[in-house]
């Protein structure tokens, strides 16, 4: 069974992502782009009220999170 995802904001996502080490390197339109050393994703998160669930287990896949740790940040 997973774990049930909370669903956050873009902005949330990007200050839990800087918790976990990740970097804000530049920002298009309304995408922060953010980098990791030595990892090979970078993410593209949109600043929206809700990201959907989707795309959100899309960027925690690629950032090498479960959904648990993800939502313990």
């Amino acid at each position: 069974m997973s774990e049930t995802l909370k669903l956050c904001s873009g902005a949330e996502a990007v200050r839990k992502f800087q918790k976990a080490g990740w970097t804000a390197v530049r920002q298009k339109g309304s995408h922060i782009m953010m980098t990791k050393p030595s990892y090979q994703w970078t993410l593209s998160i949109p600043l929206h009220k809700e990201l959907g669930p989707g795309l959100l287990r899309k960027l925690i896949s690629q950032a090498g999170f479960t959904v648990e740790e993800f939502n313990n940040l």
